[in-house]
């Protein structure tokens, strides 16, 4: 996402997870649109609310402008592959996240730790997020890379990682 931005002149702001962290930051940016992995979708013109719908819309929009169909147009926007949402159960988070993050400590990757851990090659190949549930016992894992392989590769590692 930051890159598509980019590209049409806007600026990419990350924030934690959730609808009142990211509305809280729209609101102090004065950004036109957020989101999250998990397809919720906030629009200033709603105030800067989660809305499906208006989501929808704006595809449908944005379909009917164009005689590609929604696979092809779809792809401009999804340059990467991507994990989806992977939920695992474990006993202590804590300690879950720190095996994954000692594992890729000695890698040339950036670590943030805004929300969970977040480790991204420095080549900009490929990412993953992890972080802990606020209302479940499990850990979240997002990725995305260039191609499959290192997607799944990158989520089978880190998987592992957590469930052993």
């Amino acid at each position: 996402m930051p890159e598509l931005v980019a590209a049409e002149g806007g600026r990419a702001v990350e924030t934690r997870v959730g609808h009142s962290f990211i509305k809280a930051v729209m609101a102090s940016e004065a950004a036109v649109f957020g989101g999250e992995h998990s397809a919720h979708y906030y629009f200033r013109d709603f105030w800067n609310a989660d809305t499906g719908m208006l989501a929808a819309m704006h595809m449908l929009a944005a379909l009917g402008q164009q005689s590609l169909p929604l696979s092809e147009l779809s792809r401009e926007f999804s340059p990467y592959v991507a994990s989806g949402e992977i939920n695992s159960k474990v006993q202590s988070k804590e300690d879950a996240m720190a095996t994954v993050e000692a594992a890729f400590e000695t890698r040339d990757v950036l670590v943030d730790r805004m929300d969970g851990l977040r480790v991204q090659a420095e080549d900009g190949t490929w990412w993953f997020n992890l972080r802990p549930s606020n209302t479940e016992p499990y850990l979240r894992f997002n990725g995305e890379a260039r191609t499959a392989e290192t997607m799944e590769r990158t989520r089978d590692e880190v998987l592992a990682l957590v469930r052993r």
